[in-house]
């Protein structure tokens, strides 16, 4: 014999609710007061001679506010403390008025569907305002460059000389006591955009070890429009580098020293060799000696800190800053313009030596006149220059694709030295952020060494 079907709890029926406030979760009720479905668990233990169980009490650590409210009086017994909502709204409708009689008169107004805001997921990012159209900071100039910032296309590669792939960027850096070294070298956005291959190299290299250690970071430009331009830029600093390694140590020697003349003539006949092999290849592949050159600049420095000398040397277009007390000077005009500028005070055992650039043009009363011996391939003379370093100042080296636009937009210079100006020098990323500021009209590979004194 089947046993007879559990009766509900004597309580109100509940109005039919329409959805989604149908289901107990979201009718508003509260738990004490929600009718108990058919089937429960105190009606089938009451059925089977069960005693009923009491009713659960939250434990205090689970007591929420809709716990809190004043439950609806049992008949016969004392009424509650009437509580005035916040907002008191009318109840539209039986079903609305039906269900308020059911709760308290604390119950929170009821947000219809419609205008309930809509959900969020936990770690979606709240919407932010519109600020408006923001000038970029990639550029500098009244207008953005005609190429993208990022590099587009790759080069073409030859399965059979992959060892002549060129990365598109090339980034370095070093600290020697009170110097700080930064060296970059990146594509230009015209190749990036073409897929062509960078032009420029950079070799950043030490030569001994210690205080009498010597560093050279040297830098070249292959020649535009050539196919080889990109190796006979890698091979100018590569036998350049490699004649100063040989040589090192009686370079180091004479920077320490003050002999100005032995370092240019000495670097001169490194640099005339370097090119004679370069016109050797260019032999060896039937090529004319303009397509397979470069032009080379080059700087040398000690990592002995009680020496601020800082040589540079080279042939061909570039630039040649330094930065002091906010100001940069250009210490490489083009040529034929005459030079300027005070006589850089020297170093050595003489307190009046001097040092200046040597393009031909002497300084009066400091120096007799030098003619530079002139280097057949690029058909521009040697440059040289000897110069003490001051505490706080920024020399920078570079090539045409920088020196152009800092001399044609003075705006990024103003932009480096506001961004050079901090107490530390700038971390490798942050360098290659500064120096790759764009410039409409400046399209060219960009290579640059900065050298920050403490």
């Amino acid at each position: 014999m089947e046993p007879p079907a559990p009766q509900p709890r004597h309580r109100p029926e509940p109005p039919e609710l329409p959805e989604p406030y149908g289901r107990p979760e979201f009718s508003g009720i509260p738990a004490q007061q929600r009718p108990e479905p058919a089937g429960s668990l105190p009606d089938v233990r009451a059925d089977r001679g069960l005693p009923e169980l009491p009713e659960p009490v939250p434990s205090p650590a689970r007591i929420t506010a809709r716990d809190a409210r004043p439950a609806v009086p049992e008949p016969g017994g004392e009424p509650a403390e009437p509580v005035e909502p916040a907002q008191p709204v009318e109840p539209a409708g039986p079903a609305a008025r039906a269900a308020a009689s059911l709760e308290p008169a604390s119950r929170p107004p009821v947000v219809s569907r419609d205008s309930t805001p809509p959900r969020r997921h936990p770690l979606a990012a709240p919407p932010q305002p519109s600020r408006g159209p923001a000038r970029p900071t990639d550029y500098v100039g009244e207008r953005p460059p005609t190429y993208d910032a990022e590099p587009t296309a790759w080069p073409a590669a030859d399965p059979q000389d992959l060892d002549g792939l060129v990365p598109d960027t090339v980034l370095d850096g070093a600290q020697y006591g009170a110097v700080t070294l930064r060296a970059l070298s990146l594509r230009g956005d015209s190749a990036r955009y073409r897929g062509e291959p960078r032009r420029d190299s950079l070799l950043t290299a030490r030569f001994g070890d210690g205080d009498s250690a010597l560093l050279l970071v040297a830098m070249a430009s292959g020649t535009r429009g050539s196919n080889v331009a990109p190796r006979a830029a890698r091979d100018a600093c590569m036998w350049l580098a490699g004649a100063v390694g040989r040589s090192h140590a009686r370079l180091a020697d004479d920077i320490r020293g003050g002999r100005r003349g032995e370092l240019k003539s000495g670097l001169h006949r490194l640099t005339d060799r370097s090119y004679g092999r370069l016109r050797a290849r260019a032999a060896e592949l039937d090529l004319r000696p303009d397509e397979y050159t470069a032009t080379v600049r080059c700087l040398l420095l000690t990592a002995d800190p009680q020496c601020r000398t800082r040589v540079f040397f080279g042939v061909g277009a570039g630039g040649l800053f330094r930065l002091r007390e906010g100001v940069w000077q250009d210490l490489e005009p083009d040529p034929p313009a005459e030079r300027t500028g005070e006589p850089v005070i020297g170093y050595g055992s003489a307190p009046a030596d001097s040092m200046t650039v040597d393009l031909g043009i002497p300084t009066p009363g400091l120096a007799p006149p030098v003619e530079p011996v002139e280097v057949e391939a690029p058909g521009e003379p040697f440059r040289f220059r000897a110069s003490v370093a001051r505490p706080g100042d920024t020399l920078m080296l570079c090539t045409a694709g920088l020196a152009d636009p800092m001399r044609g937009e003075p705006e990024l210079g103003g932009r480096l030295a506001e961004r050079w100006a901090g107490e530390r020098p700038p971390g490798l990323a942050a360098f290659l952020a500064d120096t790759q500021l764009r410039v409409k009209g400046y399209a060219d590979d960009r290579t640059a060494c900065a050298v920050w004194e403490a």
